[in-house]
């Protein structure tokens, strides 16, 4: 028999609240890479204090860049030259493979001639995230819906009806016209899952494939205070919350003294991921970009201050009429006046040679993306054994498919009551 590596037996047999704990210190020690953005803070200072690693990331061209962001660990293993403690980033980053066979993805996927309305891309991921869930034995729930891809997907796997909460009353009813259609055992209605009183039935499986934030955070609150004796969530977008500090679900973490004091900018680093966006997306990013450094450069001289001034999402129709006219709009949204004669131009190709190092310095920055994801979601592992669950997680698809790829699977042990916490 060969045995796994001693790594594998080590992380095995440490508990969900040991490793949080690990990758919490280790974050701290290594919040100065992480938490000041590039795209705010032009010279972070860790180029100063490791000038090296700075000299490293500046040389790399346009290729190298596409390349080690999308493979964090080859450049790990490179920084760990100047940076030691990186040299273990594969250990902080491994997660057990939960995905099932490609014969058993391809059964649980909705057949696309059923799939009316759900993009390509999302009828796989429904299908790899329902096949690592089976064998259902509860009637599902399906938190935050949408039409009901997901719950028409699961509706043949799990017995009964599966039900499906959705707020936006057009989406619920598109859902369950096309459940009638296709004869589906699917049922939607029309719920804010926010709101305060919600009950669930306690002997619902609850699911969740990419809930955003404080969605599916009350998912979790939610369904353990109701006792469902099991919940699956792939979590997303944690950063979209009410909190201007996050706080952690878990008790032991709330307790822990030195633990991580995030923002919703810190937060919104886990999901700063491009891996499956179109071309036309990214060129997008990259010229609003360009233009949001621009009008920053131009800011910081006419206020004759070396700071980031933030500017809101600004409207579509903008894009077509050029940098020019989104600095005046910006400048206008900030009060500031503009000169009557200013060098666009200059201010243009200024934002794009920030750019250029934006890009280079975010990705040292974007090493700890997963590492912050990780630290959200065990949080999430210790809170659900916490109200008396047996927890796995895992990924349920590769990253190719979604970067948002985490399965927090959650079964209530026998016997165990419904845990009281106060938290929503």
């Amino acid at each position: 028999m060969t045995l796994p590596p001693a790594a594998s037996l080590h992380q095995r047999a440490e508990s969900f609240y040991q490793r949080w704990q690990r990758l919490n210190d280790w974050l701290v020690q290594h919040r100065e890479f992480w938490q000041p953005a590039p795209f705010m803070t032009p010279e972070p200072a860790w180029t100063e204090r490791y000038p090296q690693l700075a000299t490293l990331v500046a040389e790399l061209s346009d290729d190298d860049c596409n390349r080690l962001d999308e493979c964090p660990e080859v450049l790990a293993e490179q920084a760990s030259r100047w940076l030691p403690s990186l040299a273990d980033y594969s250990e902080w980053v491994e997660l057990p493979e939960l995905s099932p066979s490609p014969g058993d993805i391809a059964a649980a996927t909705l057949p696309e001639i059923r799939a009316t309305d759900m993009p390509g891309r999302k009828r796989q991921q429904a299908g790899a995230f329902a096949a690592a869930l089976v064998p259902l034995t509860e009637p599902a729930l399906d938190w935050c819906c949408g039409k009901g891809h997901l719950s028409r997907t699961l509706a043949p796997l799990c017995p009964g009806e599966v039900q499906g909460l959705e707020w936006n009353p057009e989406l619920v009813a598109d859902g369950n016209r096309l459940a009638r259609h296709f004869g589906d055992r699917v049922s939607i209605r029309c719920q804010d899952v926010m709101a305060p009183g919600l009950a669930l039935a306690s002997d619902r499986h609850g699911i969740a494939l990419h809930a955003c934030g404080d969605l599916h955070r009350r998912l979790l609150a939610q369904g353990s205070r109701s006792g469902l004796p099991r919940l699956s969530l792939s979590p997303c977008c944690y950063h979209l919350t009410d909190q201007q500090t996050y706080r952690p679900l878990s008790a032991r973490a709330q307790a822990h003294p030195d633990g991580l004091d995030l923002d919703r900018n810190d937060l919104r680093l886990a999901v700063q991921e491009t891996v499956t966006a179109p071309a036309r997306v990214r060129e997008h990013t990259r010229i609003v970009s360009q233009w949001r450094l621009g009008f920053d450069g131009l800011q910081r001289e006419l206020r004759g201050q070396d700071t980031y001034l933030p500017v809101p999402p600004h409207p579509a129709q903008l894009m077509s009429q050029g940098f020019p006219a989104f600095c005046r709009w910006a400048a206008n949204k900030k009060r500031l006046t503009l000169p009557d004669h200013i060098n666009f131009d200059v201010w243009l190709a200024f934002g794009e040679r920030r750019l250029e190092r934006v890009r280079r310095y975010e990705l040292v920055r974007h090493l700890f993306r997963r590492p912050l994801e990780l630290w959200v979601v065990r949080d999430y592992a210790v809170f659900l054994e916490e109200q008396g669950y047996r927890v796995r997680l895992g990924a349920f698809c590769q990253r190719s498919l979604t970067p948002r790829n985490l399965l927090l699977d959650a079964v209530r042990v026998c016997g165990t009551p419904p845990a009281r916490h106060s938290r929503p």
